[in-house]
This record gives structure tokens, sequence and C-alpha cells, in this order.
């Protein structure tokens, strides 16, 4: 590493990278990026800066405005947040399991196919676990199938979610039963990690998406969404256009469920409330 690489990465990001920089995240990604995240940006492109051995934060910059989509998607990568776990905000499961999946049967009829997505999926905890959910349900429903659709803007987070292997320490929250069920353990006793079995892998797609997209690559519509602790990291209107974007591809009757800190308050949207941050599309 050069002299002048740990100079200028000492010095952190000016005032005029960092402007630069977040115009063009909130531009591209829709994701806010006030002044106090300008610690974590500098942080998180220091590492990409030692990858690629730049020596500056402005021949990264040029290199990311250039074009360049491979290193786009790296950035989005450094800049995303993947935080979720299994059976987060539990209640939502239990909601699905009561109420909205003997409501979607009724609409789709016995022997209906549900199509969920999981939107801004992270690492691939949620999309596993609604499929593990749904496949309790459906080994109580002869007939009833389901298929999941998972996205997310990153790239690196979808490897993990698609190799589905994760440290035991992640599956904690899952229930003993479908640990049993659900899960691989190595043969080698000292490794601490497990996979989702095969099955379940199968029920779930993966795709990269971005919520700043005018259309989503789907060419049906799905029963339920799950977009849980996504949309905070926008603006109130970019919040309202993503979501307007997501009800187009909601049937008549499907369930649109946010997380327990985000609300559709003040928005024109064609959804009613059913619960808390759980709504239906009318």
């Amino acid at each position: 590493m050069s002299d002048t690489y740990v100079q200028n990465a000492a010095s952190g990001i000016s005032d005029k990278q960092f402007k630069r920089l977040s115009a063009f995240i909130e531009k591209e990604l829709g994701i806010k990026m006030p002044d106090t995240k300008r610690v974590m940006l500098e942080s998180r492109l220091q590492k990409r800066l030692r990858v690629l051995k730049m020596q500056s934060y402005d021949e990264y910059i040029d290199r990311v405005f250039s074009g360049d989509d491979a290193e786009l998607i790296h950035m989005i990568d450094v800049v995303t947040t993947n935080k979720t776990d299994f059976f987060r905000e539990p209640d939502h499961f239990d909601l699905l399991t009561s109420r909205l999946l003997p409501e979607a049967l009724e609409r789709t009829g016995s022997r209906g196919t549900l199509s969920v997505w999981s939107a801004g999926c992270a690492t691939g905890e949620e999309p596993y676990t609604l499929a593990m959910v749904l496949e309790e349900f459906r080994l109580s429903n002869p007939g009833f199938d389901y298929r999941i659709v998972a996205s997310d803007i990153s790239t690196r987070a979808l490897d993990t979610a698609i190799s589905a292997i994760y440290h035991s320490d992640r599956v904690v929250p899952v229930p003993p039963s479908y640990k049993k069920k659900y899960l691989l353990r190595s043969r080698d006793p000292a490794n601490p990690e497990v996979r989702i079995k095969k099955e379940l892998r199968d029920k779930v797609d993966f795709l990269r998406l971005n919520f700043m997209d005018e259309r989503f690559p789907f060419d049906g519509k799905f029963d339920v969404i799950f977009c849980r602790n996504v949309i905070i990291y926008f603006d109130r209107t970019t919040q309202e256009r993503i979501l307007g974007t997501m009800c187009r591809y909601l049937k008549p009757g499907g369930n649109l469920i946010l997380g327990h800190s985000e609300t559709l308050t003040g928005m024109s949207l064609p959804l009613r409330g059913l619960a808390p941050t759980v709504y239906e599309r009318l």
C-alpha cells in the first residue's frame, strides 16, 4: 500500500466528495444518506479503496460515475444494510398462519398456489422463515402449494441467501421442531454451520431488484408481499412511490406486511389496515 494512499485515506472524505456520493446514492438507490452516515460510508469505502489499490476517494468516485456497473454493484453492497433474523417480528407469522393463509386459501381454492414476495430479503432469513411456515400449512392442507420470490439489491446478501448456509447462532429463533425438520447439520461436529433443506430451498427464487426501478420483473401478481424494515431507509415521497409500485403487483384482497416501525399514514395507496402494519389490497 502506497504512502499516498495512507495519507489520502487518513484525511477522510471531503465535503464535496460526500455530497457527490450521497446525491448519487439517493438518486440511484433512493437511500437517504444524511451527514450522520458519513463516517459509516467513509469506513466502508476504505475497504474498497484497499481492494482496488486506489490512492484517493476522487479516483474511486470517478470510476463509479464513469459507468463501471461491476463497481457500482460493489458500492451498493457497501452502503446497504442487511440486518435480518429468522422469525423476526414473529406475530406476523402467527397472523399469517391463523388468518391470512386460510383467507387466501378461500380466494385461491383448495388447490391454489400461493405466491409470496419477500421484498428486501437481505441474507435470506425472512424467505426461509416463510418457507417453513408455508410448508407447515401445506402439510395440514392437502392440495395447497406455494412459491416464494425473494429480492434484494445487494448481490453479496443474495449470495448468502442462495447458499442457505448459516451459523448456528443465527437459527436460535427457529422453533426446535422446525430445526429438526428443515435444517441440515454438518457431519463434522466441530462445524457450527447449518443449511436449509433442499425442499425449502427449491421453493424460493432469488433475484436482484432495485426498488427505484419504475417496473419490477414480475409477470403475475402476489397474494402476499412482505416488505418489512425496508422503506425506513427512504424519504417519504420515495416510500409512497415504491409502495404504490408494489401495489400494482399485489392481487385484490392480497396482503402487504410492513415492519413494526413503518407506517402508511398520510399516503394515498389502495390499501386498508387489517392489523398493525398489515394491509389488504383494495
